[in-house]
């Protein structure tokens, strides 16, 4: 059994990605139905948290049906994230989780995400602070490295959890790789081998299908794997990945009726939670993930993207049941 403190999460868990702008409450509850053995918050900036900022208060909210879960954080300051630490600890998510991987250059030019990977001596020290601000276990998630030669993430982990990170979650690319090229799972393995570390390791980068998860899982040793961009519109990866690791075949897709109908539903859930103009706005980056690979589909995704209003998008919807009713 996987542990992350005292907290059990399965034998080879399969969590959800913090991603910003998707993994919000919306989306994990359907995560969570559709197998997700552990979910984190999208990150959230601890300057606006100690400001109060709506934004980032907002994403504070999870629920218990989504437990266990955690809560990001990022940042550069380390007064700041001890203080962001002690706010989100007061709604008593399960884990805390630091944020050392986003690579995109609005947060890493404020030093946050990734940018930290250039200063170890102060990751390891803001970490330590983080750990000593909250009775939570902490968890990390990052990157090999900056860039191909300051790859360190063997000593990083260990320093991490010689300060008392519980686990952490490594995405196998460099910041400077942003999402290109194919992720790195030799220097994963190399953490996980390493005898000295005795907390859980999760491995993130390129897992988008069952059959990737199984080779990853016997390949480099993981204690889990950790799912990003293959969970967007796509929430019964979590079940499928199980499934093919027990019995080694795979579950039968969804269907488009299936599909069309999660799309709604989260569609629902979107608006329900953000309210309709945000709502439908924010779920355009999904529609393209559920009907991937539908023949003839281009021209129901564009007007899906185009129209603001729900009833009309719940038409268009319904009508591409209609047209695939055996699918």
């Amino acid at each position: 059994m996987v542990k992350i403190g005292d907290l059990e999460i399965g034998e080879f868990p399969i969590l959800l990605a913090p991603m910003e702008d998707v993994s919000d409450p919306p989306f994990r509850k359907l995560c969570k139905r559709g197998g997700a053995d552990l979910m984190f918050t999208e990150f959230i900036s601890s300057e606006g948290l100690i400001r109060n900022a709506q934004k980032s208060v907002q994403k504070l909210d999870i629920f218990e049906f989504e437990r266990p879960i955690g809560i990001q954080i990022f940042g550069n300051n380390i007064a700041s994230m001890k203080e962001a630490t002690q706010i989100a600890s007061s709604v008593n998510p399960d884990i805390i989780d630091i944020n050392y991987g986003c690579p995109v250059k609005k947060v890493t030019c404020k030093g946050g995400g990734a940018a930290i990977l250039q200063d170890i001596p102060k990751m390891v020290k803001m970490t330590s602070e983080i750990v000593k601000s909250t009775h939570l276990p902490v968890t990390v998630k990052t990157r090999l490295g900056w860039d191909e030669n300051s790859k360190y993430i063997v000593e990083v982990s260990e320093r991490l959890q010689d300060v008392g990170i519980k686990a952490i979650s490594i995405h196998g690319r460099t910041r400077k790789q942003m999402y290109k090229g194919e992720a790195c799972w030799e220097l994963i393995r190399d953490v996980k081998n390493n005898p000295r570390m005795h907390i859980p390791v999760f491995g993130n980068g390129d897992v988008t299908c069952p059959k990737t998860a199984k080779e990853k899982k016997e390949r480099y040793h993981v204690d889990g794997i950790m799912v990003g961009r293959g969970a967007i519109g796509n929430p019964w990866v979590f079940k499928q990945i199980k499934h093919y690791l027990e019995y080694g075949k795979k579950m039968n897709e969804p269907g488009i009726i299936e599909k069309a109908n999660m799309a709604l539903e989260h569609l629902k859930l979107s608006i329900k939670w953000k309210g309709e103009k945000l709502g439908v706005l924010e779920m355009r980056r999904h529609y393209s993930n559920y009907f991937r690979g539908i023949p003839k589909i281009k021209n129901y995704r564009s007007q899906l993207v185009e129209t603001n209003e729900y009833s009309e998008i719940e038409k268009i919807i319904n009508a591409i049941k209609l047209n695939y009713p055996k699918s």
